[in-house]
């Protein structure tokens, strides 16, 4: 990993995927490919399904304490990202929180709340985690620790609920199955992980792709095909002129 790691960031190589250890693969993205200038944190951010299509999540792991300003960079590189590499024109970006209300949750979220709102995202305030599943919002932001939660209830959800899928066409079930083929085959492809790859390390100066621990033959596929999204949509080029932006902006609120 760390030979890769250094291949990349001396030029030799476009993208790196791994799927090795996330804590490992964070550390070496950070110290050796190194992050983008004036990125404070590199932020894994999974595509999750929703009924909308998908949401990205950041973060989902890393970081666990973290300050206002961190939330903002991460909505601006999941909103990059989201633009570049899914697709999505102006995505929605929303605060996961424990209410709508802009004076709800810790400080963290209430000063987030505010710095979002004068960031020219498109910002749609804040989201409830019962909401996610709707995918009104193309980019959810929180700090690592309730990130990696909502995570790992998602994939334990959506574990649960193939068990059960499986269990409702077994045995009789599975004349009824005949008749539902196809909508079965589009859920699962829906939830299936591997159809989009990996969780994307967004931050850093090249792109960086986090595939799963047990990911097989055509998950790589669709990571490397991720990480080729990434170089030619120039996700760390939008990054950078999304930060400069809104330095700019600060300085001249500063200013005046």
């Amino acid at each position: 990993m760390a030979l890769g790691l250094q291949l990349l960031a001396d030029g030799k190589g476009d993208a790196f995927v791994s799927a090795g250890s996330t804590g490992a693969l964070v550390m070496g993205a950070t110290f050796i490919v190194k992050r983008i200038k004036g990125i404070k944190r590199v932020a894994p951010s999974p595509v999750i399904p929703a009924n909308k299509g998908s949401f990205l999540l950041l973060d989902a792991g890393a970081n666990t304490e973290c300050r206002p300003e961190m939330l903002v960079q991460f909505a601006v590189m999941g909103s990059a990202y989201m633009e570049k590499v899914m697709g999505v024109k102006s995505p929605r970006v929303g605060l996961l929180n424990i209410g709508a209300e802009e004076t709800k949750g810790r400080e963290l979220e209430v000063e987030a709340y505010k710095l979002l709102s004068k960031s020219g995202l498109n910002f749609d305030g804040n989201v409830e985690a019962r909401d996610l599943p709707e995918g009104d919002c193309q980019v959810v932001v929180t700090d690592g620790f309730t990130g990696n939660i909502v995570l790992k209830l998602y994939e334990g959800v959506a574990s649960f609920f193939g068990g059960k899928i499986k269990w409702l066409y077994s045995g009789a079930g599975k004349l009824g199955a005949l008749f539902s083929l196809g909508k079965i085959k589009t859920f699962s492809k829906q939830m299936d992980y591997r159809e989009t790859g990996g969780s994307v390390l967004l931050g850093v100066r090249k792109p960086v792709i986090k595939a799963h621990g047990s990911s097989d033959s055509y998950a790589f596929f669709n990571a490397v095909r991720q990480a080729k999204k990434c170089v030619d949509g120039n996700v760390t080029g939008a990054i950078e002129e999304y930060v400069k932006e809104m330095s700019e902006s600060d300085k001249e609120q500063e200013n005046g």
